[in-house]
């Protein structure tokens, strides 16, 4: 038989076993949306894709430190510090999403008054507890919302009941019974069943997080890096943003 007839019935048997296995690494926002899209990544492609969350800031660290990934979806400003490191590929960075902080109850709690910057505020004062994401564990959403509560100047108070979460979604405490207002990006609020999603912050106050993705520097799985960034970002992905409560940047 001919070398090469040999070699194309062993590389047509072989099949799947050329598939790649990548590794994500994101932030806790995108990570909804990126379930979904990863889900038809694989179906369609063959290749695996494992999916890590952490908060923006420990996820920088963990690149810096050496950590390995294909590809990274962090807030834009996490990439942009990353820039020049040699963990990214720089002229890889692309905007994939945003997405605004939101407000969750308890499902039998009454609609909370969060239509104006005071609503806000003296719904935040009226609380027996605020869960929010721990702002010294790197959380966008948690350093933002601490700057903000020295804004309204009710820092002091609000430190009295904070519940703060250091990765994970700040709805299960509410959830639990732990809180009775949580305050995160609305992509990571809605995904917790047993919470009611009561809107989001006032648009004078309210902060969108862009998140971008990026290759990373050092994969050994670029073609199939490259495509799952590209899924992220093809407008094709636009309903499941939407209903994972992020939007096109």
């Amino acid at each position: 038989m001919r070398p090469l007839l040999v070699l194309l019935l062993v590389l047509g048997s072989l099949g799947p076993a050329f598939a790649d296995n990548l590794k994500l690494l994101t932030t806790g926002a995108f990570k909804p949306a990126a379930q979904d899209i990863v889900a038809a990544f694989e179906r369609q492609s063959g290749h695996k894709v494992t999916i890590v969350n952490d908060t923006a800031g420990a996820l920088r660290q963990r690149v810096m430190g050496g950590e390995k990934f294909d590809v990274l979806v962090l807030t834009q400003d996490g990439l942009d510090a990353l820039v020049g490191t040699n963990k990214i590929t720089d002229a890889s960075i692309t905007p994939l999403a945003k997405v605004g902080i939101g407000v969750a109850v308890p499902l039998s709690a009454p609609q909370p008054d969060i239509h104006s910057v005071e609503g806000f505020r003296r719904t935040l004062l009226a609380a027996r507890a605020v869960a929010y994401m721990d702002p010294g564990a790197g959380a966008s959403s948690g350093i933002y919302l601490a700057r903000l509560f020295q804004t309204l100047g009710i820092a002091s108070e609000i430190a009295k009941k904070a519940v703060l979460v250091r990765g994970g979604l700040s709805a299960e405490r509410v959830a639990r019974g732990e809180a009775d207002i949580a305050l995160q990006q609305a992509s990571e609020l809605k995904i917790v069943p047993a919470v009611r999603f009561a809107g989001y912050l006032p648009e004078q106050i309210q902060n969108y997080t862009t998140y971008s993705g990026a290759l990373s520097a050092n994969t050994g799985a670029l073609q199939a890096a490259t495509e799952l960034l590209a899924a992220f970002s093809d407008p094709s992905a636009d309903p499941i943003l939407k209903r994972r409560g992020l939007e096109m940047p």
